[in-house]
């Protein structure tokens, strides 16, 4: 009996996920933006940061420097301005850090729960529906998100939030909980390496149906442990991204 119930819940929780998913797929049928309101997506180029990606092997992922520098290369050999991709990479970048394996060193955090968007300094970065500052932080550990935003939406009553990471700390500075926000509206830039965590410059995107009790925070990587929850509760952004869709 015990089994059944195990296999109700888990199947209850499976419809009400795939419910949210598709609930954020129809919110638009068109590409959402979220960075540089000027550049066209043609612009825009999908990048591996991946393990799998063995053009990383001879490179010192742990450096920003070096990871700035092979960003840049990808997107002049292109001929592109922003690259994007990430969501549940398995990422050796993080092996650098502490602060993803602090908790439990046989359990590391690797797997990247949003979408980054790998673009230059300054760049733009816009609210992705209509919402409310739902709280702010500079969250200054090493490889942590540096400053970052998160904004609370509540569409047809159903609530979620987006967190914006690795921004310029002009970007939190005089911000006030509660203060409305537009779609497209600018509520910030992308931070450079000195303040942003030390990465190479890049806006993380993420969708989080519960915040739970979290403030200006919330993983962005998870184990391969907590996979099962974190890849329910942080959907794809790609759902109102739409990047791999033929938007090009």
């Amino acid at each position: 009996m015990e089994g059944y119930f195990l296999e109700c819940t888990y199947i209850y929780c499976l419809s009400k996920t795939m419910d949210f998913n598709t609930f954020l797929n129809k919110l638009s049928t068109k590409p959402v933006r979220v960075v540089a309101p000027e550049v066209d997506f043609d612009a825009y180029i999908p990048i591996d940061l991946s393990v799998a990606n063995k053009a990383l092997d001879s490179l010192d992922v742990g450096s920003s420097t070096a990871l700035n520098t092979y960003i840049n290369k990808y997107l002049q050999s292109h001929q592109k301005l922003i690259a994007f991709g990430g969501y549940l990479e398995r990422r050796s970048l993080y092996n650098r850090s502490a602060y993803f394996s602090e908790s439990n060193a046989f359990e590391p955090r690797n797997i990247h729960l949003g979408i980054d968007f790998w673009c230059a300094a300054e760049t733009a970065v816009l609210a992705a529906f209509d919402g409310v500052i739902h709280s702010y932080a500079d969250n200054t550990n090493y490889g942590d998100y540096g400053p970052t935003v998160v904004l609370k939406h509540c569409v047809n009553n159903s609530v979620f939030y987006t967190l914006y990471g690795h921004l310029s700390r002009s970007s939190i500075k005089d911000l006030n909980k509660e203060t409305q926000i537009l779609k497209n509206q600018v509520i910030g830039f992308v931070g450079c390496s000195v303040i942003n965590g030390d990465y190479a410059p890049h806006l993380h995107f993420q969708l989080i149906k519960d915040i739970e009790n979290f403030k200006g925070d919330y993983p962005g990587v998870c184990s391969e442990k907590k996979l099962g929850f974190y890849s329910q509760n942080c959907p794809d952004p790609n759902l109102i991204l739409k990047l791999s869709k033929g938007n090009k």
